[in-house]
């Protein structure tokens, strides 16, 4: 029964996800923000498709030394970032971002690096650590209440953050339906900082095992 209680179009775009891009159930919980037992609930019906063509023993072969150099890459990757943790920490500002992405930032996906929160101090400081450490383009989304103005909200973002209007993508919070009157208020959304980063991902690993390690 709690999956009815989110609006149709949410449901229909999770089914479109599955349809037309055949993510997985994880894939689309993250990039929707639902718990993962609703999107089952939808998509029990909507099995993700496979080629119907079996691969060669090269093909099988060649997928493998792929997945063994991904992941030598991500290894690499992660012994830099304890590496360097030192000599980055010695701005304090390194070690507030890494304790606000064990609290805030996504966990789940190793190819990407985002931190979703409604204070403007919080992903100010998390953008700015994101474009010194990766040469990736970034995206933004903001999650917003049935009774906010949209252009506000992206006029809001855009000026704080110093970006365009139309980099920022809208998504309607689907667990809730109007902010007038709420207790707890998000005036101007709750916004996405994101970067598609597989390596940044695995060295944030690092730096934050190392994090960890010192308050032991």
């Amino acid at each position: 029964m709690f999956a009815l209680s989110h609006p149709d179009y949410i449901r229909d775009k999770a089914r479109e996800l599955r349809r037309e891009r055949n993510l997985s159930i994880d894939e689309i919980a993250e990039r929707l923000a639902l718990p993962r037992t609703t999107v089952f609930y939808w998509l029990r019906d909507l099995p993700i498709e496979r080629s119907a063509r079996p691969r060669t023993m090269a093909q099988r072969n060649g997928s493998i030394a792929m997945q063994a150099e991904y992941r030598q890459l991500r290894e690499s990757a992660y012994a830099v970032g304890r590496a360097t943790f030192d000599d980055l920490s010695h701005d304090p500002t390194f070690r507030d971002v890494l304790c606000l992405y064990i609290a805030e930032g996504t966990k789940r996906d190793r190819n990407r690096v985002a931190v979703c929160n409604s204070d403007l101090a919080v992903i100010t400081v998390c953008q700015e650590w994101i474009c010194r450490l990766s040469q990736r383009p970034l995206n933004y989304s903001i999650q917003y209440h049935a009774d906010q103005d949209l252009d506000e909200l992206r006029r809001y973002w855009a000026g704080a953050l110093g970006i365009q209007t139309t980099q920022i993508r809208l998504l309607r919070k689907s667990n809730s339906t109007h902010l007038t009157g709420r207790t707890w208020r998000s005036r101007y959304g709750v916004l996405t900082v994101c970067v598609h980063d597989t390596l940044l991902r695995a060295k944030l690993g690092g730096w934050i095992d190392r994090l960890r390690e010192s308050w032991l």
